[in-house]
C-alpha cells in the first residue's frame, strides 16, 4: 500500500473522528507564540468568528501577513476554516479566500458557516469557499495554477508525507510575485524512521516535522526565493512517553515566508524606502526577524529582497532604486544572529513570548500576558 495514503488516512481519522475540539489533543504538546499582539484589523475579524469554528482550531502559529486588501488567498489544510474566515475579512469584498482540506468532518464545519461570516462581515456576496482535496494534488482538486497572490498554511505540512509535492504544487498555483506564508512544526535534526511508524506522533505533527535545514533546501529546489523567518518559538513536550520516543529531537514552531520570483533576477543591491502605507503598519513594517522598514528611511537590501518588494503585493508600498557606491544609507543589518534557524530565533525571543497550547483559547489580541508559563523547554 502507498505509504502516503496510509498517512493521509491516519491523519483524516485523527482530525475528523478522534478530535472533536482543540482540547482533545492527547499529547500535551504546547507551543509558544510570539508575544506581539495581532493587528487591530485581525483582532476585529477574530472576534467575529463563530465559536464552533474556533473550537476546532489546531494550528501552531499565526498566518496573517500584511497588505491583504483584494488578494486571492489559498489556505492549505484549512481545517474548520478559522484562518480562512479571518483572512476573508481582511482581503475585503474584492478579495477571495479558498480553503483546501482532505477531512470530511472539517470541510463540513467550514462550509456550514460560510453564510454566517458573510453576514457578520457585511458582504453582499460571500468571498470564501472550501474545496475537499489533497494539498499534494491541488490541480486534481480543481485549484487553478498561476492564480493566487498568497498561500497560507497552519501546522499542516508536518502532517504530509510528501512535502516536496506540497511545495511544488504551491509554486504552481501562485502568481509570479506571489507569497507562501505559513507556520509549521520543525525538528532540530532529521526525524528517525521509527518515529514515523507511530500513529499518535503523526497525528500530533511530531513524526512528520521537517528538519528545518531541509526546508531551506526544499523550497529553493522547487523555485522559490530564499525563505525569510518571521517568528519562532520552542515546542514543549510534557508527556514522559513522548519524551522517551522523541529522544534528542527538539521541536520548534516557525513562521516562514517566501516568494515566487522570475527565473532571471537582478543580484545588485538596492535602496528601498517604505512609504508607510500598509494599514496597521503606518510607521514601521516588520517584514521578518531581521528586516524592519521604518517609514521614509532608506535601507540597502540584497537583490533578491529588492526583487520581492518590487514585484509582490508590496510593490506600491516601497520606492526602490539602485544603491550608489560611496553613499552610506541605513544598512540591512540583521537584528538577531538567528537568520533562518527557528531554534536560535526562539532562544532570542524566549524572554518576550507567551506560552500557549494548541488546545487552549489563546488571547492574541490586546495586552501581553503577565508571565509566560514556568514550565521549561525540554531540550531532548
Amino acid at each position: 500500500m502507498n505509504p502516503a495514503h496510509n498517512v493521509q488516512d491516519l491523519v483524516k481519522s485523527y482530525y475528523g473522528k478522534r478530535l472533536k475540539r482543540s482540547e482533545d489533543l492527547q499529547t500535551d504538546v504546547s507551543c509558544s507564540l510570539k508575544c506581539g499582539p495581532l493587528s487591530k484589523s485581525a483582532c476585529d475579524a477574530m472576534a467575529l468568528i463563530h465559536p464552533e469554528v474556533s473550537s476546532r482550531y489546531f494550528g501552531c502559529g499565526l498566518v496573517i501577513p500584511e497588505s491583504l486588501g483584494g488578494c486571492h488567498v489559498l489556505d492549505l489544510g484549512s481545517g474548520s476554516g478559522r484562518d480562512c474566515f479571518i483572512l476573508s475579512k481582511l482581503v475585503g469584498p474584492l478579495g477571495r479566500v479558498t480553503g483546501v482540506d482532505m477531512t470530511d468532518e472539517l470541510i463540513q464545519v467550514s462550509r456550514k458557516y460560510v453564510s454566517y461570516h458573510q453576514e457578520k462581515f457585511g458582504y453582499k456576496e460571500t468571498n470564501t469557499d472550501f474545496v475537499q482535496g489533497y494539498i499534494e494534488k491541488l490541480g486534481e482538486a480543481g485549484i487553478q495554477y498561476n492564480s493566487y497572490d498568497l498561500l497560507v498554511s497552519n501546522c499542516v505540512i508536518c502532517l504530509c508525507l510528501d512535502k516536496k509535492a506540497v511545495f511544488e504544487e504551491a509554486h504552481r498555483v501562485l502568481k509570479e510575485g506571489g507569497e507562501m506564508y505559513f507556520s509549521d512544526m520543525y525538528a532540530s535534526e532529521p526525524v528517525d524512521e521509527e518515529l514515523k511508524k507511530d500513529a499518535r506522533l503523526w497525528g500530533e505533527g511530531l513524526a512528520g516535522a521537517l528538519y528545518w535545514k531541509d526546508l531551506i533546501r526544499l523550497v529553493k529546489s522547487v523555485g522559490f526565493s530564499t525563505p525569510y523567518l518571521v517568528t519562532a518559538s520552542h515546542i514543549n513536550i510534557q508527556t514522559p512517553e513522548l519524551l522517551r520516543q522523541t529522544g534528542n529531537v527538539r521541536y520548534a514552531s516557525g513562521t516562514y515566508r517566501f516568494f515566487k520570483l522570475p527565473a532571471e533576477r537582478d543580484e545588485g543591491r538596492e535602496l528601498v524606502t517604505y512609504k508607510g502605507t500598509v494599514s496597521d503598519h503606518l510607521q514601521e513594517l516588520h517584514f521578518d526577524s531581521v528586516h524592519s522598514f521604518k517609514k521614509d528611511k532608506p535601507v540597502e537590501v540584497d537583490g533578491e529582497l529588492a526583487m520581492v518588494l518590487k514585484i509582490s503585493r508590496f510593490a506600491s508600498h516601497f520606492i526602490t532604486e539602485p544603491a550608489k557606491r560611496g553613499e552610506a544609507p541605513l544598512k540591512d543589518e540583521p537584528q538577531q544572529c538567528c537568520h533562518l534557524n527557528p531554534f536560535l530565533l526562539a532562544d532570542t525571543l524566549g524572554s518576550s513570548i507567551q506560552q500557549c497550547s494548541k488546545a487552549q483559547k489563546a488571547t492574541l489580541c490586546g495586552n501581553k500576558t503577565e508571565e509566560a508559563s514556568k514550565r521549561p523547554v525540554v531540550e531532548g
